[in-house]
């Protein structure tokens, strides 16, 4: 136990040096060239903590790098900003509003180069953000074919019949289509309707944005798609890049003195002026959305807890300091009560006179959107996946599996439902039906909320609602967005709400702040650090993983609100 508090000690002495030293920022000379490296897996959160980091998390903070190109876009010292894109974890939402941070970036001066070092099979949405800069080339090893757009969709039906397991499922909402990929083996008409538009709306989109970007005509750009070119000089022919050189060569032709990416990460925005004139709250709402406290799961992944978020919100509220508040989103969903949780808290932030601006990342949708509908305004990137007002419940039969394991099993009941605690047989008429009451009760009281939220009649709420998924695009039209914009959108709402000036500047500051050094190595003592490191690097398939918070639905058996699990477009 004393060695352990002896190391403690040293670990923290090291890294509160490491932490505090002055850091005076690189030179950049006149005329730069600043490199900004864009790759990895990108969250919804502050800055992944420091013992993350050195125990090799590879996630960014998103925001983070929207920070540092809004930076590198008005530091008049650069003449250039180099951004260097290799593979990139991120959904549309995210990739259409840093496109859109690169594209401004060209319009305070500065000359904006998209540098694409990527082997792939496919790298979509890499070259849809690089597209957002004047000029794109690629290193001649590249393999980047843009192929168009595919999604999947896995049914877990099959499994339990083989198993021996029976589900009995209740749904409000006819393209509540998550209940599908627990119980089904393939997708309904509905579901099937609703995903076709889904993938429609982005893939417009995305031929639109690259046709701006590169000044092609829509056609050429379907045609580049359908011939999907993987050679460099290929991708050139059909316009799709200016050039294929090596980064040293590259930077050659660019001229000037090149600042690398780690040198300016630590230009500062002080360094270039910025000098806000007011304070916005940040929170963030990632992850599932579950009743209790906490930032991220015992496996590091963000999580969207009840009573951290709510409050963060009042104490946002009760800071005289604090004008505004951007409720940043990104969320597919959970606990109705935890949704309804964190609403109370965005209707008290109202109340008190302090704007609460909701700003969906690449997803918010279910108890996602629950949360934010209350705020004043809500703005969502075009291609974020949003909506899906439904709720759904499921319950597991295992007297077949018992069965087929030899395992004997028996029950009593007292009282008329109480087989609904029962998992091993059917429920009663009676029940099912107390069930089908319950699911209904949860969709109502969830309709209600939007509706109250947005200021609509529940009817034309259920109308867009009944589980159904939309793009931002497509809720804008149908009333469930306000403003169609990235973080960028939300904080210039912001500033109009509370009579700030449009170019004046706001500082976002983090709510509830990070936790210190000293916690984070108390949370590597408790485990919660390396079982985060250790479950990055196991070799669990993407949609395996996807699956997750669905399979606690099921092994829950109360109603929830989530986005069907392996709804991605690619």
């Amino acid at each position: 136990m004393r060695a352990r508090r002896i190391l403690l000690l040293v670990l923290t002495g090291l890294l509160l040096y490491l932490w505090l030293r002055p850091d005076r920022g690189p030179s950049v000379p006149k005329g730069s060239v600043a490199v900004i490296e864009i790759g990895g897996q990108y969250v919804e959160s502050a800055e992944p903590p420091l013992l993350s980091r050195l125990l090799g998390s590879h996630t960014h903070s998103f925001v983070s790098l929207l920070s540092e190109i809004s930076t590198a876009e008005r530091d008049q010292r650069l003449d250039t900003i180099l951004f260097r894109i290799r593979s990139l974890g991120l959904g549309w939402g995210k990739a259409q509003e840093l496109r859109e941070a690169i594209a401004a970036a060209s319009g305070r001066g500065r000359k904006t180069v998209a540098f694409l070092e990527l082997e792939s099979f496919s790298a979509n949405i890499e070259y849809f953000v690089a597209s957002g800069a004047q000029k794109v080339y690629a290193a001649p090893a590249t393999r980047a074919p843009v192929v168009g757009l595919a999604a999947e969709y896995l049914f877990l039906g099959g499994l339990w019949d083989k198993l021996g397991i029976d589900i009995e499922m209740e749904r409000i909402g006819r393209y509540k289509s998550a209940a599908e990929t627990i119980t089904g083996t393939k997708m309904s008409d509905a579901a099937r309707e609703m995903a076709g538009s889904l993938l429609d709306s982005v893939d417009e989109q995305f031929v639109a944005g690259i046709a701006k970007g590169r000044s092609l005509p829509p056609d050429a750009v379907r045609a580049a798609v359908n011939a999907s070119p993987t050679d460099p000089k290929e991708m050139q022919s059909f316009g799709l890049i200016d050039g294929v050189l090596q980064r040293d060569e590259l930077l050659t032709e660019l001229g000037g003195e090149v600042v690398e990416a780690d040198d300016y990460a630590r230009v500062q925005p002080s360094d270039v002026g910025f000098d806000p004139v007011a304070r916005f709250a940040l929170i963030y709402g990632s992850g599932g959305v579950v009743v209790g406290s906490g930032n991220v799961t015992p496996q590091g992944d963000p999580v969207l807890a009840s009573d951290t978020v709510s409050e963060a919100i009042d104490q946002a509220v009760k800071d005289d300091d604090v004008k505004a508040i951007i409720f940043r989103v990104d969320s597919p969903g959970g606990s109705p009560l935890a949704s309804d949780i964190v609403y109370r808290a965005t209707e008290r932030a109202r109340a008190a006179g302090k704007p609460v601006i909701a700003s969906f990342s690449d997803v918010a949708a279910s108890g996602g959107y629950y949360v934010a509908a209350g705020s004043d305004v809500i703005v969502a990137s075009p291609s974020s996946i949003t909506g899906s007002i439904g709720v759904f419940v499921l319950r597991p039969v295992l007297a077949g599996a018992l069965d087929k394991l030899g395992i004997g099993f028996d029950s009593m009941t007292r009282g008329d439902h109480a087989d609904l605690q029962l998992s091993t047989r059917p429920l009663s008429p009676a029940s099912r039906e107390r069930m089908r009451a319950d699911v209904r009760s949860v969709y109502d009281l969830f309709v209600e909320r939007v509706a109250g939220g947005r200021k609509l009649a529940t009817g034309d709420v259920d109308a867009v609602g009944r589980g159904r998924v939309w793009t931002g695009a497509q809720a804008a039209q149908v009333g469930l967005v306000d403003r169609l914009g990235g973080l960028r959108t939300a904080v210039q709402e912001g500033k109009r709400r509370v009579g700030i000036d449009e170019s004046a500047d706001v500082a976002l500051v983090v709510y509830p702040p990070p936790k210190n050094l000293y916690q984070q190595i108390q949370d590597l003592f408790r485990g919660g650090a390396r079982a985060a490191a250790v479950w990055g690097g196991l070799p669990v398939p993407e949609a395996v993983r996807r699956a997750g918070p669905w399979l606690r639905a099921l092994s829950d058996e109360a109603p929830v609100a989530l986005l069907p699990f392996a709804l991605e477009i690619r």
